[in-house]
């Protein structure tokens, strides 16, 4: 008799829970406000038909927890209080939220009750959701006849292109279909707008939409069977996804599978220049950027970076006051690229040099220019701290899977070996190490999605890579460093010479998610040049280090040299510390000098005439790094004193006075004129930069054979006029 009663229990115990679940309000989240990514924002509730806010009063990362997995989303990372995402309006529905974490929805959680609150909305919750959704998630609509308002998670979108089009690389058109309960299922197109193109567009890569041919798919639609998806989709073109836009009135759906006078949406996406094939593969147009007055810098892969912008013909940053998705996906799409996925704020992406042009933007979403949006002047308030920065969605090119890493300790780390076509069949090789250096290995990280380099390895025969892979399949690898993909850069091609092999002298890499950026200080220069005749006999340790030219070898110790003086000031706006290549074994001791020097070549200083030929032999520099200097709140690392660990800190800077040793260019031999003051640093690429470009910086100077002036000094890629003058490698893609 025991067990029946067990029985009665249980079922008077589930009958209790239900009718709890039963009484429980049904509620609606979303996330609002002056959001930067589509999964975090202000938290709001819908409720008795009216959306309203939370109170961050008691709030917990508990309750951020049932309201992201409410969401759709796997969890939390964070919640944010006083309104960080921006005041919301109306009611405040919520107040004293406690929650245990194992509520399936916020509406379970004990609180003062529904509308009962003394907050004021500058009091709003926000969370940060984890970016991952769940699998299979399934929006239940709890809301009868509101369904405009409500917002739909899916588990996946996808373009699925037709059997003509399936080689093309990317995917530009085809059917919009979305993954519900495992299945893909096709949408509707009585509801379907150009903005909802738009967005679709937007999220795979691609710029804009245009118009396709109709009577293909019309009359595919007719030979096969449909299978749709019961909802109609509402978008304003703003949003980072298709799943952010509102949920349309459910369809009704005929018995045969049709949506009455419908057809299976479909889109046409244009691709942005770079990303583009050939107009032999099919494609004839492509979105091409006008003049750009916008452009990234400093970001590992292409499609992000620090936000800059051209005005009086020099570049300068934008400020991260009210910095979001939309002003983001207005310089992603202005550049080629897709919608934003990322706003960056507190220069995530590193910090920028020179002016801060904009503050305070605000788009409407549809500009054509992050410069035709609204913004502040005034910048005042607004440091490099505040560099605004995006991560863009790009095109799938399918680089990651003709690469990989082998060996290695970490994902990070290995042999290269690369998937090549041989005797009609696909087969994986190593690639020659022949002059490999840190601009391929840039190339390769950039490739795997794996970031910047930090390590390029001529050298692997201490990973064991796939022995299957040993053999070379790809040699004379030489790269301009803004390459996607490593065959893009220049190679032998079909005809193999590495006299190495491969197997132990196999190229390799190592990759980081962070990088130093050196710039130097061009005022300082300008301000501190002068010229100083010194005797010949006070000159010994330089000539020893060949600081001075040739010539002075043949002068007697009463004679004098004429040194072009100045004084150097090297800041570190990276996002990692600057370390020399070479570990302390290899460091180079200087008796004159009394130090070791990390880095034989760090700097060139040269003088060049108007065409750019050496008047005065380049000096080579090779110095000691240490934080000479560092910004408020940053503790020096590095000193070069007692063999002490050499390198610059993020946020310091190493200052070469313009009165110590080989702090100069000899300019003796040099006939009165008019010339170009140049210097590059770490000129070999020894060492990894998140940008290249702005290592080398000029200057116009006149000698007159007495004295000298120095003018104009700039760093390179500062001013519009430096796009050709200045080489050098940085994220921004060059189109050949």
């Amino acid at each position: 008799m025991a067990f029946p009663s067990a029985l009665c229990i249980f079922s008077l115990l589930a009958l209790v829970q239900a009718q709890s679940e039963s009484q429980q309000p049904k509620i609606q989240l979303r996330l609002a406000g002056n959001k930067r990514k589509h999964y975090e924002g202000r938290l709001e509730v819908f409720y008795n038909n009216e959306w309203g806010t939370i109170c961050d009063d008691d709030f917990s990362i508990l309750a951020a927890q049932v309201a992201c997995r409410e969401l759709g989303f796997l969890g939390a990372v964070s919640w944010s209080p006083s309104a960080k995402f921006g005041q919301g309006e109306g009611r405040i529905w919520l107040d004293n939220v406690h929650c245990t974490g194992r509520e399936k929805s916020l509406a379970e959680c004990p609180s003062n009750g529904f509308g009962v609150s003394d907050c004021r909305h500058s009091e709003d919750v926000g969370v940060i959701c984890n970016q991952k959704r769940i699998p299979g998630h399934r929006f239940i609509n709890t809301m009868n006849n509101n369904v405009e308002t409500l917002e739909e998670r899916v588990e996946e979108i996808r373009i699925r292109p037709i059997s003509s089009h399936l080689k093309r690389i990317p995917v530009t058109e085809g059917y919009v279909e979305i993954k519900e309960r495992g299945k893909w299922r096709q949408i509707c197109d009585e509801e379907w707008t150009p903005l909802n193109n738009r967005v679709v567009c937007g999220m795979y890569g691609f710029p804009g939409e245009k118009n396709y041919n109709n009577k293909v798919y019309k009359s595919l639609s007719m030979r096969k069977k449909k299978n749709y998806w019961g909802f109609s989709v509402n978008c304003t073109g703003n949003e980072a996804h298709l799943s952010s836009c509102r949920l349309g009135k459910p369809l009704e759906l005929k018995r045969n599978g049709t949506c009455g006078r419908g057809l299976p949406v479909v889109v046409s996406c244009v691709p942005g220049r770079a990303f583009a094939p050939s107009s032999s593969t099919g494609f004839r147009k492509a979105y091409r950027p006008e003049q750009p007055l916008v452009r990234l810098r400093g970001g590992s892969n292409i499609g992000e970076g620090r936000v800059e912008v051209l005005k009086n013909g020099v570049w300068g940053t934008v400020c991260d006051d009210n910095w979001n998705l939309r002003a983001a996906t207005i310089v992603c799409r202005e550049l080629g690229f897709g919608s934003a996925k990322e706003a960056l704020t507190g220069a995530k992406l590193g910090q920028g040099m020179g002016p801060v042009h904009m503050n305070e933007v605000e788009c409407s979403g549809f500009e054509k220019s992050l410069t035709d949006c609204y913004f502040n002047n005034d910048a005042l308030g607004c440091s490099h701290e505040e560099d605004a920065a995006v991560r863009c969605n790009i095109p799938a090119m399918g680089f990651q899977k003709r690469i990989r890493l082998s060996g290695g300790r970490n994902p990070y780390e290995g042999r290269v070996e690369v998937l090549t076509e041989k005797n009609g069949s696909l087969v994986w090789g190593t690639v020659c190490s022949e002059n490999w250096g840190m601009v391929e290995a840039m190339v390769v990280c950039r490739q795997l999605g794996l970031g910047f380099a930090s390590y390029a390895f001529q050298e692997t025969w201490y990973w064991a890579g796939d022995a299957s892979a040993d053999n070379v399949v790809m040699s004379g690898v030489r790269c301009s460093g803004t390459e996607m993909s490593l065959p893009q850069c220049l190679h032998h091609g079909k005809h193999i010479s590495c006299p190495k092999g491969g197997g132990r002298f196999a190229a390799g890499v190592s990759c980081s998610d962070s990088a130093p950026d050196l710039v130097l200080n061009a005022q300082l220069v300008e301000h501190t040049t002068y010229l100083e005749d010194r005797p010949m006999y006070a000159l010994q340790c330089a000539l020893e280090e060949n600081c001075l030219s040739s010539t002075a070898k043949k002068n007697d110790h009463s004679s004098y040299r004429r040194l072009l003086r100045f004084s150097s000031q090297i800041h570190n706006v990276g996002r990692s510390d600057f370390r020399p290549k070479l570990g302390y074994h290899a460091w180079t001791w200087h008796e004159c000098h009394r130090h070791y020097h990390s880095m034989e070549v760090f700097t060139h200083y040269d003088l060049l005439s108007l065409n750019g030929t050496k008047v005065a032999e380049g000096h080579k520099a090779s110095f000691c790094l240490e934080d000479t200097q560092c910004d408020e709140g940053i503790q020096k690392r590095y000193v070069c004193a007692n063999f002490g660990e050499q390198g610059i800190t993020v946020g310091c800077w190493d200052t070469y006075r313009h009165d110590i040793d080989c702090q100069w260019i000899d300019i003796t031999d040099v006939k009165p004129g008019d010339y170009i003051f140049q210097v590059v640093i770490n000129p070999n690429y020894d060492v990894a930069e998140s940008d290249y470009s702005n290592n080398i910086m000029k200057c116009k100077c006149r000698y007159d054979g007495y004295r000298i002036w120095m003018y104009h000094c700039h760093t390179g890629g500062s001013r519009s006029s430096d796009m050709n003058e200045y080489p050098g490698m940085s994220n921004q893609l060059h189109f050949r």
